[in-house]
């Protein structure tokens, strides 16, 4: 039995109080978000004088298989990780935590951090504005510059990635594309399944080993993780869930954002754009970088937006609302490697 709240109604006023050092009454609390992998949550209450207050918080899946998935790969772990050991070291705008733990074994775990409401969350499905992806390049950069070659962030031990588990990715992917195949033939388009195909034949290569540590990524850099105009649009956006940082090249989340995140008819208006954009911020922050040194790197990037979508929709709980996430993703991330020849960048 864990030794803090991992479920919203075991968070009583008693406890609250201990963590704010205030006394709470008349906690109540709500769903909130979209999240397979963890369930979010909003707390009210009221304080010592009497005010109403609120704040967020993120508990273990309650669907077994999604937990399971992330005790796995250590996904919650990595998350509190992250608020803890690496959040400090970056610029991008993350909720303040009041409070963090997990499991030894890394099944349960709690992250208790500032309510940014009222705010708009970002819809995988739905896509964005052109302001509202070059709010989350700024961010991209705001996570890729200060950790550049950082050995203050690059030396923790726990967030490199391992090659076992790259093995164990290798070893499951099979099975991921067999599901993937399936349960989407009749859905996704057949030039992109034949992209997923490429994919999962050339996972041999792709999950062998492990990526040169250049900074922190992010690893799911998309939409339905990121805030905008929040706390009634006094600030442009926040990025969530951590779940899946470590520690390789930056433009794998560039990619991943640009394919998976964004939407087709978006990155083809505004591609070269939006990469410059990227640059100039990474500039700004001691970074250079010319369209050269990251274009190959950016073509491979888009892979990681397939891959996330065909291991996520096989090995998370299925809903309505995850497959149509995971067939977006898909159709994005496989249209720029097909512009942009991904398979060929491998």
């Amino acid at each position: 039995m864990a030794e803090f709240p991992t479920h919203p109604d075991h968070v009583t006023p008693a406890w609250l109080s201990g963590v704010l050092a205030d006394e709470v009454s008349d906690v109540r609390w709500v769903p909130i978000g979209t999240g397979q992998v963890g369930d979010s949550v909003r707390f009210t209450f009221r304080d010592a004088g009497g005010s109403e207050r609120s704040l967020a918080a993120k508990f273990p899946a309650a669907d077994q298989t999604s937990r399971a998935t992330a005790a796995t790969f250590g996904l919650y772990t990595k998350e509190v990780g992250f608020y803890d050991d690496i959040a400090a070291h970056l610029g991008v705008r993350i909720p303040k935590v009041h409070f963090s733990a997990v499991s030894d074994d890394g099944s349960d775990f709690i992250l208790l951090f500032e309510d940014l409401g009222p705010a708009r969350g970002g819809d995988q499905i739905a896509g964005c504005s052109l302001a509202d992806a070059e709010a989350a390049i700024r961010q991209g950069a705001a996570i890729h510059a200060p950790s550049w070659h950082n050995d203050a962030v690059l030396e923790l031990e726990w967030v490199a990635p391992k090659a076992e588990m790259s093995a164990q990715v290798r070893a499951l992917y099979p099975q991921a594309q067999a599901i993937w195949r399936q349960r989407y033939a009749d859905s996704l388009e057949q030039e992109f399944m034949e992209i997923c195909e490429g994919v999962a034949a050339a996972a041999e290569t792709l999950f062998d080993g492990v990526p040169e540590p250049v900074c922190v990524v992010h690893g799911d850099f998309r939409l339905d993780n990121m805030l905008f105009d929040i706390r009634g649009g006094a600030e442009p956006i926040a990025v969530l869930d951590w779940q899946t940082v470590t520690l390789g090249n930056p433009m794998t989340d560039i990619g991943y954002f640009m394919g998976c995140g964004i939407g087709d008819e978006l990155r083809k208006a505004h591609e070269r754009e939006l990469l410059d954009l990227y640059r100039a911020e990474m500039a700004a922050c001691g970074v250079s970088l010319s369209h050269d040194d990251i274009w190959d790197d950016y073509r491979r990037g888009a892979i990681h937006g397939i891959t996330t979508a065909v291991f996520s929709a096989a090995f998370v709980e299925r809903t309505e609302r995850g497959d149509a996430n995971f067939l977006s993703m898909a159709r994005g991330a496989c249209a720029l490697a097909l512009a942009h020849d991904s398979l060929g960048a491998l």
